[in-house]
């Protein structure tokens, strides 16, 4: 007999149907499962390839973070989360190669059985499976983590929970989920959620948990104490139900991981130099010339290390938030992209060694190709001709500028940019006809001392064309609160994207993420072209469909202007204890998700 969760039941309108399409399809369990393809390693890999499998267990990994915390629970939209608590405390029934594009591996579940269409996924738990404290994993507990997570958890869970129509106990240690969609990526995704253990949850309100509530996992790091707004320790738990599988083999090394929290870069920098951190990453290429030349870099006990990567840049920079009129006019938004004088900010804050960003999936295959749109990628942005703004078409690049404080061209682009979209200049100030001037609030968040410096030229810049621009710096709780919410007119703006693209665009750009707090959609875009090139990316079935599709959502997404784009970060630059090691082999996606310090090791 098989047994359907709550939410199942109250979707078993679309079982019979989804059954009579897909069908109970015979397939064969597997050790793994790719996007496209066969997964690279092969079921008797012994570890991961940019692992050291022999390495020590032992030692500290102690890291500097800006700002403050208020909550421990990094499943709920409620409260400021360590970063770091997602990756090292839980996991999924299926864990990632990182040197791959996107494939997954047996984790909690030893395999995974899908049938040639992907219409469903059926995985079956490891009997060793255990939470950190002693428990087993059952498939009771992943089915509650699913539907709480999917109804109650963070907006990030809730696009898959709602493409699964169907969630099942098919054994004693076998859950099947059943698609509402085609859409082959749902397979893999389904792997990803974390899971929890009911029991703790009984009789507590989930979405409202407070600090002290933390989550039972089964990761190999549990918290073992913290400081609020202060400091998070995490301890390696020596008996790890995982610590033997070849996706774990030479990974979580360090007995302990510490996040110390600070107002400001400054003071990162001098916690690194007084031993009260041992590594940190340094985004900005002239502090790390300049300011990382101190006796114990001199003397070799922390060493300067550059990691490559071919992942693409992601968009970092300043968004404009298109719920407010002001920036809904696509000319308003060059006309404010053009003011931005990049190579003399970069001059100014960077000594001028970052490359710019040109595209969200710039740095990658995925990226949009220069000058006019051609072959396959004309051919899906054609029928939308009408919808696009103009660049998307025939080519857009980010404006450059003369390298002169007057920004002489830019600032004309810009300001005939504003007239054409109604406003001018009144009384030495930009107005629109109603009289109403032009102002700018610039959100910030306390301690950003860099993106402070940046705005303040900017600032001065707005100012030429009449337009009043004021920093407004907040605490991180305000500043969580307000651009989940989407209060604000600009502010900067980061996401990370992968070489595998496909579901997740909607939570970054799709148009549910107008009016629903927690999405990456902080521009609200809300383009029909958008939406149709993900669902293209979603139905490639083949990576060449799947490069084509993104680099003509990458040249909608760059020519609708939505973010001033700053620097691109083609490597990572970490300065570190010498004690800390890293394997020589680099996976793909460089320094990202569970490289560090998931396979460091300290070694004195």
């Amino acid at each position: 007999m098989r047994l359907l969760s709550m939410g199942s039941i109250r979707k078993t309108g679309l079982i019979l149907g989804l059954l009579a399409t897909t069908g109970f399809v015979s397939a064969e369990p597997k050790h793994g499962i790719a996007m496209y393809g066969d997964p690279a390693l092969p079921p008797d890999f012994v570890s991961l390839p940019y692992v050291n499998p022999d390495a020590p267990k032992g030692g500290r990994a102690v890291f500097a973070e800006r700002g403050t915390f208020n909550s421990l629970n990094p499943f709920i939209f409620k409260g400021a989360v360590p970063w770091q608590l997602r990756s090292v405390t839980s996991e999924g029934l299926m864990g990632r190669n990182w040197d791959e594009p996107f494939t997954m591996y047996g984790l909690l579940a030893e395999s995974i059985e899908v049938p040639p269409d992907r219409g469903w996924a059926e995985f079956t738990l490891r009997e060793n499976a255990r939470f950190s404290d002693g428990s087993p994993v059952t498939v009771e507990d992943v089915m509650w983590s699913y539907e709480t997570l999917g109804t109650q958890g963070h907006p990030r869970y809730l696009g898959l929970w709602n493409k699964v129509a169907a969630m099942e106990q098919t054994g004693p240690r076998s859950i099947r989920f059943t698609f509402n969609d085609e859409d082959r990526e749902l397979a893999l995704l389904v792997g990803l959620r974390p899971i929890l253990k009911k029991a703790q949850w009984d009789g507590i309100d989930f979405a409202n948990s407070t600090l002290d509530q933390i989550p039972i996992t089964t990761g190999p790091y549990t918290v073992t104490d913290y400081q609020t707004g202060r400091f998070v320790e995490l301890t390696r738990n020596p008996n790890y139900w995982g610590k033997d599988l070849p996706l774990r083999r030479g990974m979580y090394n360090v007995d302990t991981i510490r996040m110390e929290f600070f107002g400001d870069a400054s003071a990162m920098i001098e916690a690194l130099k007084g031993g009260l951190i041992n590594s940190h990453r340094e985004t900005n290429v002239q502090s790390w010339e300049v300011q990382y030349d101190f006796p114990a870099v001199q003397s070799g006990d922390i060493v300067k290390s550059v990691i490559p990567h071919q992942r693409p840049s992601g968009m970092t920079g300043f968004v404009m938030n298109t719920r407010r009129s002001k920036f809904s006019d696509w000319r308003v938004r060059d006309a404010l992209i053009h003011v931005f004088n990049f190579e003399v900010i970069n001059q100014t804050v960077t000594g001028g060694q970052s490359p710019r960003i040109t595209s969200y999936f710039s740095n990658s295959e995925l990226g949009m190709r220069p000058g006019p749109a051609e072959g396959r990628v004309l051919a899906l942005l054609e029928p939308y001709k009408d919808e696009l703004i103009p660049g998307a078409l025939e080519g857009y690049s980010v404006p450059v500028s003369d390298g002169t404080l007057r920004n002489r061209k830019n600032l004309r682009h810009a300001m005939a940019q504003l007239e054409a979209a109604g406003w001018t200049i009144q009384d030495g100030v930009l107005k629109n006809s109603d009289g109403l001037p032009f102002t700018i609030e610039i959100l910030l968040q306390q301690g950003a001392i860099e993106n402070l410096a940046i705005m303040e030229i900017y600032q001065q810049s707005l100012e030429r064309l009449g337009i009043q621009a004021v920093i407004s710096t907040v605490d991180n709780a305000q500043y969580k609160a307000r651009t989940e919410t989407y209060d604000f007119d600009m502010t900067q703006y980061q996401v990370g994207l992968s070489l595998s693209p496909g579901n997740e665009q909607y939570a970054y750009w799709g148009g549910q993420g107008v009016n629903q707090p927690g999405t990456r959609n902080w521009m609200g875009v809300n383009s029909v072209v958008v939406e149709a090139m993900i669902d293209q990316m979603l139905a490639s079935d083949n990576r060449d469909e799947l490069i084509t599709a993104t680099r003509a959502l990458d040249r909608v997404l760059t020519s609708g202007r939505y973010v001033i784009p700053t620097y691109q970060w083609n490597v990572s630059r970490i300065a570190h204890v010498k004690q800390l090691k890293y394997p020589d082999y680099i996976p793909i996606y460089g320094d990202w998700i569970e490289w560090q310090p998931d396979v460091w090791w300290y070694e004195e």
